[in-house]
């Protein structure tokens, strides 16, 4: 114990004499942190304002400004501790080769980070759009630093790591204000095609929410084996696609079975011969 004590105070004393020595180099090493970190804050700071005036995400704000300080910060010390005549050289290189360690260890969630930041400064989408990206589709409700959280038509909430959005297509069905409801109508060989197509332009007439401009298309598209086929093309504003969709099938399956317009459907025609058998 009485060996320890001696240390100790051996070491305090030679800690005394080295500030007693270098006061000059001491008082310099500390006016350099100060004045370092007090930069720091301001070019922090400044750096904040800047990015919400350019209306940048809010989370990508505070993580930005996180960075830039963390990295003035480092500046500052090795500033200081290079005053106190400490070799900064040796210190970079450990600090830049556990930055690189831990860059590689972390290689994933460092792509999901930087497609995080592309996905929030260029975005293609925003919170309550409806998109297909990564193979999954739902709306999105929240973009966040590493991944995207939507929610499904079954309510049902989907985390996607950002790298798997950007990496992919990504279809936006919110970007556009309107869409074209693409449908397809079979009617029979022996059914009489302009009483069809006459049918199926007045249900698109009959229905406000279908827009005159671009107007709606209806044409024979196809002589199918079992079916004239008519492509039925009306454009809606986005939020009533679904239901045009759905609507409009509804409506020409009763209006075709009132005007006696068949709608074909696979049959299968079973023929039995019968064999006589000889005694």
């Amino acid at each position: 114990m009485e060996k320890m004590t001696e240390f100790v105070q051996g070491m305090a004393d030679q800690a005394i004499e080295w500030v007693q020595t270098n006061y000059i180099a001491v008082i310099l090493a500390v006016l350099v942190f100060f004045i370092g970190k007090w930069i720091a804050n301001l070019i922090t700071k400044a750096t904040k304002t800047l990015l919400r005036k350019a209306s940048v995400d809010p989370i990508l704000v505070d993580f930005l400004a996180g960075i830039t300080k963390t990295v003035l910060m480092i500046f500052v010390i090795v500033a200081a501790l290079n005053e106190l005549g400490v070799a900064t050289t040796s210190l970079v290189a450990i600090i830049g080769a556990a930055g690189l360690a831990v860059g590689l260890a972390l290689k994933d969630s460092l792509q999901n980070f930087a497609s995080g930041v592309m996905l929030i400064l260029f975005k293609p989408f925003k919170a309550g759009d409806f998109i297909e990206a990564a193979g999954v589709t739902g709306v999105v409700e929240k973009i966040a630093i590493f991944s995207t959280i939507m929610r499904s038509g079954d309510n049902k909430e989907i985390i996607v790591p950002n790298g798997a959005i950007y990496g992919d297509t990504i279809t936006n069905y919110s970007a556009r204000p309107t869409r074209r409801v693409d449908m397809v109508f079979g009617i029979g060989y022996g059914d009489d095609i302009k009483k069809a197509k006459e049918v199926l332009i007045n249900l698109l007439k009959e229905d406000e929410r279908i827009l005159e401009e671009p107007a709606p298309v209806v044409a024979v598209s196809e002589l199918a084996d079992s079916s004239v086929n008519f492509i039925v093309r009306p454009w809606v504003n986005s939020a009533d696609y679904w239901a045009v969709y759905w609507d409009t099938h509804e409506k020409v399956k009763l209006t075709f079975d009132e005007q006696g317009i068949s709608i074909p459907f696979p049959q299968m025609d079973v023929h039995l011969e019968k064999l006589e058998t000889q005694s």
